[in-house]
């Protein structure tokens, strides 16, 4: 009786699928659930990644245009007045509230100071918004290495139980369950590898135009 079982699970391990979605159809809820949760990470790091990678060309070149014009206008007020309120770049939202600032205390004594505090504000605001979802992509990038080890142990888990219910060491019964841990580690790398990236290479880019906030910040200083 053990013999025929035996034969059978060979049988029926000889013949299985090793696709993606055969893997996934044939894994237990705790390994479904592992390789979901790294999916849905992975298709929302990529979303991330791609509207960083939108975002900074887009403030590259608007920041670099309203450089232009600035530092080409007779005075900053002047340059204030005739600035479109539709015109959004970190740098002309720093300007733009500084200014209206600067305005309103026009008479104080305290300008310069005032001026000061409010662009350290205005810089970190805009940096906070340019770092959003910064902390998902390093949490990506550290967590699912793990979370698809987890799959793996437990997959390699089931693997062991496989072996002691058809009492037969043959890799054919043994290869699904580890196809289906190795699965998990793979997507774990996979969506940790693009994350660890992204997020070094757009924190790196951060760093430099939060450094050309600050230098405008000082220069406008100077002239006000």
């Amino acid at each position: 009786m053990e013999a025929d079982i035996s034969t059978q699970a060979v049988g029926l391990a000889s013949n299985t699928d090793f696709s993606i979605i055969s893997l996934f159809i044939r894994a237990d809820f705790i390994v479904k659930s592992v390789i979901i949760i790294l999916i849905v990470s992975s298709v929302y790091s990529w979303a991330i990644i791609f509207e960083k990678i939108k975002m900074f060309k887009k403030i590259s070149k608007s920041t670099e245009e309203f450089e232009n014009k600035f530092w080409k206008s007779k005075s900053a007020e002047t340059f204030y007045n005739n600035l479109p309120d539709n015109f959004e770049d970190p740098m002309a939202n720093v300007f733009r509230n500084s200014m209206e600032v600067m305005l309103k205390s026009k008479r104080t004594s305290n300008l310069n100071e005032k001026m000061s505090r409010m662009l350290e504000i205005n810089l970190e605001q805009q940096m906070e918004k340019i770092e959003k979802s910064y902390t998902f992509l390093a949490t990506v990038g550290s967590t699912a290495p793990f979370i698809g080890l987890f799959g793996t142990v437990w997959g390699i888990m089931n693997s062991f139980q496989s072996i002691a219910i058809s009492r037969n060491t043959s890799l054919a019964i043994v290869a699904p369950g580890i196809a289906e841990a190795l699965f998990a580690t793979a997507l774990g790398l996979l969506a940790a590898i693009p994350a660890v990236i992204a997020f070094n290479k757009f924190n790196s880019d951060s760093r430099k135009y939060s450094q050309k906030l600050e230098n405008f910040s000082k220069r406008l200083l100077s002239i006000i």
